[in-house]
């Protein structure tokens, strides 16, 4: 978990994750989630459910990371961290900003990287299939 919750730090990250100036070791769980919520809430020229799989590809490959059927890219989690992460900005009140997104997401049981063990078995989540392409929990469905 990561205590990075004011907007410039978010706005570095993402900008950084865009650009991929930002360092490998910084694109943690905690990141990964600040970034997208900018996505969703600053940059309305971007639809992250269709353009992050291959900006995550892309800065993977940046910082010497290899998008493999067992490392890198996974499209199940990033789409599943996509549709909680909206979900959530819909509970917060207008006007509400991303860091006060990214603080209530962090509070949340989203704020544990191992979260969509709660909805998908380990073997089916890190299966090559998952991986690849969306697959539907098999444990408990995710909230809408």
């Amino acid at each position: 978990m990561t205590t990075t919750t004011n907007e410039a730090e978010i706005e570095r990250i993402a900008t950084g994750f865009c650009d991929h100036s930002l360092p490998k070791e910084e694109w943690t769980h905690a990141a990964h989630f600040s970034t997208a919520l900018w996505l969703m809430m600053k940059r309305p020229d971007v639809n992250p459910e269709r353009d992050m799989p291959d900006m995550i590809r892309r800065y993977n490959e940046s910082v010497g990371g290899v998008n493999s059927d067992t490392s890198g890219y996974h499209e199940t989690i990033t789409q599943a961290s996509l549709r909680a992460a909206r979900a959530l900005i819909a509970t917060l009140p207008a006007g509400a900003g991303v860091a006060e997104a990214f603080a209530a997401l962090m509070g949340s049981p989203l704020g544990d990287k191992d979260w969509p063990l709660a909805h998908w078995t380990r073997e089916r989540l890190m299966s090559v299939e998952a991986r690849r392409a969306w697959m539907e929990p098999d444990l408990r469905p995710l909230a809408e």
